[in-house]
């Protein structure tokens, strides 16, 4: 227990360091590829969220999905990449190769898609190389250029919301 709050403080620590080295990217006119990064811990509808983006014209192969789940089980098999606490590092360092791959991807959109703030999805969203991230206005503001105010059980009215502002910034 312990070892695991030293853990979260000094990721914590790194978040902060890149959160202030962070440079804010042009917002593309055309959104084609999206990075979606959902807690399954707390929201298990995620094939739905992704139905829902494809509705909104933005096709299935352009939507690269990561998952984290909070009490991570090795031998369990889970539907798309998988991610939990033991995959970044005491110095924040992603140490899985899918995940620093999603990480290095420079999606025209991330979707940060966790309301609740927790230091191992904070650290992937600030360490993304999107060009635009949207996340929940109950996140740490510095984290996303676009906040939406939903619940997060909510999702049809959260991707209606960035679709209705994503027309608007055009």
């Amino acid at each position: 227990m312990f070892l695991n709050y030293m853990k979260e403080f000094f990721v914590k620590k790194t978040l902060n360091n890149n959160l202030s080295n962070q440079n804010n990217k042009v917002f593309p006119k055309n959104v084609q590829t999206i990075g979606l990064l959902i807690d399954e811990s707390n929201f298990e509808q995620s094939d739905s969220l992704i139905n829902e983006l494809t509705l909104y014209g933005i096709a299935l192969e352009d939507i690269k999905v990561v998952a984290y789940i909070g009490k991570f089980k090795e031998k369990e098999t889970y539907l798309r990449p998988t991610f939990g606490k033991k995959h970044i590092n005491w110095k924040g360092e992603i140490t899985e190769d899918f995940l620093n791959e999603f990480v290095n991807s420079e999606f025209d959109l991330l979707l940060s898609y966790y309301d609740i703030e927790n230091i191992f999805l904070m650290m992937i969203t600030s360490k993304s190389k999107a060009k635009f991230k949207v996340g929940f206005s109950n996140v740490d503001a510095s984290l996303n250029r676009l906040m939406i105010n939903t619940e997060l059980q909510n999702y049809k009215l959260f991707i209606s919301e960035l679709f209705k502002y994503l027309k608007n910034i055009k």
